[in-house]
């Protein structure tokens, strides 16, 4: 089990990340683009996976880490059920997600 405090210090450990309201949710913010979602009700994390990475963690565990149904799965956006799912797993997916959707440092000639 991963408490939503546990997301929370997670999330905002990683360089240049905000939380703000999104809705009834908490978004995580890396500069302008969201990389996860919490649902603290549902127990729920939101977080937005390359396909790849996306494949590979629902493959390990689909009752536990599972598309968003629609069009935001298939692009990415993966449900992670927080009451279940291995710390280990959490931190990597987390962790997959924020590094995913930050842009590469330009290099300075």
């Amino acid at each position: 089990m991963v408490t939503t405090a546990e997301v929370h210090s997670l999330a905002l450990s990683f360089p240049g990340t905000e939380a703000k309201p999104h809705f009834h949710k908490t978004a995580y913010w890396a500069g302008k683009k969201i990389f996860a979602t919490l649902d603290e009700d549902k127990q729920l994390l939101m977080v937005k996976l390359s396909a790849v990475d996306q494949s590979v963690f629902c493959d390990t565990a689909p009752a536990i880490i599972y598309p968003v149904p629609g069009g935001w799965g298939r692009a990415g956006a993966t449900f992670i059920d927080l009451k279940k799912v291995r710390k280990t797993v959490f931190r990597e997916a987390l962790t997959r997600a924020y590094s995913g959707n930050r842009k590469p440092e330009r290099r300075k000639n």
